[in-house]
């Protein structure tokens, strides 16, 4: 018995041994349970729309539900911070547009949750770019850059609508506005659909968006499409002119549209999402999904993301600081 019996433990010994790494992979495999896709503003919208086509091919391919939560105010922060302030183990997930970079600067203190955007996530994967237009109403006679500065200087044209104060638009205004030499006053409308209504009804005479929302507008004539506020032309609208090639250096403002996490979450996890997420980009429906959106698919490292959002915060937050941006 005394020979036999530390035989006997020891052999249990190894087999709990040669055990416990097959139970603890299995314990740490990802996903495991459901993951929550955070969306900082209303459903309805392009970021939205976007994050829930992308949800569900992500739950196809990991084999747990992966579900959209509307969590809206401030500016897009509530959500923001909510996700901040989650658990960095790849279940609590942020789906953002650019303006995660710039919306703590442009609230007035003690209105919205607070975080920095550099230090606060993860970033996961860079799904897209837009390109923001100068757009004008058809009989408005705003037909290029020239036409608006003149319109402007001669008080012809004196505002412009924009989907809310602090958005990337209102700050392409007042950039638009310093390059120009000109006043052009924004008038705020609570998202981009009011305020593309009444362009198109003439009752603003210009406004700043992405394409997707008007481009039916302007292919039946209502609206025109007067500069791309890029570096070069957009391949989404290759006649449309830059705002550099009109005379105007240095005002350039886009948008795009990302994934991220907590700080701090797994590099292994960050992996695997970003492997997945940049497959599910590839789809063909995706791509089409994105274009209808005029979003050019991005993808690649979790960098590209973290570069852009980085730049987006520094470049726009010396522009808000100089101009006294702020939100409503």
């Amino acid at each position: 018995m005394t020979t036999r019996r530390p035989l006997l433990l020891t052999a249990l010994a190894t087999v709990a041994a040669l055990a416990l790494p097959a139970g603890s992979a299995l314990a740490q495999a990802y996903p495991s349970k459901p993951i929550s896709l955070i969306v900082s503003f209303p459903p309805g919208g392009d970021t939205d729309a976007l994050a829930r086509t992308f949800a569900e091919k992500l739950q196809a391919r990991v084999g747990q539900p992966v579900v959209v939560d509307n969590k809206t105010g401030a500016s897009g922060t509530i959500g923001n911070a909510f996700v901040a302030k989650a658990a960095p183990d790849g279940y609590t997930l942020l789906f953002t547009p650019n303006t995660i970079a710039t919306a703590p600067l442009v609230l007035k203190p003690g209105t919205g949750a607070v975080y920095d955007p550099l230090t606060a996530f993860t970033p996961i994967m860079l799904a897209g770019t837009q390109s923001l237009f100068l757009i004008a109403h058809a009989g408005s006679g705003l037909n290029t850059v020239k036409d608006v500065v003149t319109a402007a200087k001669s008080g012809k044209v004196g505002n412009y609508a924009s989907p809310g104060s602090g958005s990337p638009m209102h700050i392409l205004g007042e950039m638009f506005n310093r390059a120009a030499g000109i006043k052009l006053t924004q008038v705020p409308y609570r998202g981009s659909g009011p305020a593309i209504v009444d362009v198109v009804a003439g009752h603003m005479p210009m406004m700043y968006t992405t394409l997707g929302p008007v481009a039916q507008y302007i292919s039946q004539g209502k609206l025109v499409a007067v500069a791309v506020a890029d570096a070069q032309r957009s391949p989404l609208a290759p006649n449309v002119p830059t705002l550099a090639e009109a005379g105007l250096k240095d005002v350039e403002v886009g948008a795009w549209q990302g994934f991220m996490g907590p700080k701090g979450m797994p590099a292994d996890v960050v992996r695997t999402l970003n492997g997945h997420l940049n497959e599910i980009l590839k789809m063909p429906d995706v791509q089409a999904r994105m274009t209808t959106m005029a979003l050019i698919p991005a993808g690649g490292e979790p960098a590209a993301l973290a570069k852009i959002n980085q730049y987006h915060n520094e470049r726009y937050g010396k522009v808000i600081r100089e101009t006294g941006i702020m939100a409503d």
